[in-house]
């Protein structure tokens, strides 16, 4: 019997998880930021970085995947094929997957400079995959 990833049970766990998904598939500069206080539409930003466009598609499809196992599809996505910036919108989070380059040029740690920065500590989000997840990743 293969094993799911926890379904999350609130906007953190969903964060988390996709954070942990990410992990997974060796994104950089993970920041996850609390927008809740200043945006109506969500909860959380997810922001990583992929070395090179394809994978950063692959940080996007892994994000996806471990989501819809979970239990969310997202709600909207876009820019996944293309990899240079993709947008995975699951309602209380947003994740924006960047090839590193357009990351720069765009700077959303700045523009979302007051949100508050939530700790990700690589060891516990290791630990939301089950190990056939975390194998296949």
């Amino acid at each position: 019997m293969r094993k799911r990833p926890p379904r999350p049970t609130d906007a953190r766990a969903a964060a988390m998880l996709c954070a942990a998904a990410a992990l997974q598939r060796k994104a950089q500069d993970l920041l996850l930021l609390e927008v809740g206080e200043l945006v109506g539409y969500t909860d959380y930003f997810l922001l990583a970085s992929g070395r090179s466009t394809r994978q950063a598609t692959a940080i996007a499809e892994a994000i996806a995947r471990v989501m819809k196992k979970a239990g969310r599809k997202p709600m909207g996505s876009d820019g996944i094929r293309e990899g240079r910036w993709a947008l995975l919108d699951f309602g209380e989070v947003v994740v924006h997957v960047f090839h590193e380059p357009v990351r720069r040029f765009y700077d959303l740690e700045s523009l979302w400079g007051d949100a508050p920065r939530v700790e990700l500590d690589p060891a516990e989000l290791d630990a939301l995959l089950p190990a056939e997840e975390a194998a296949a990743g």
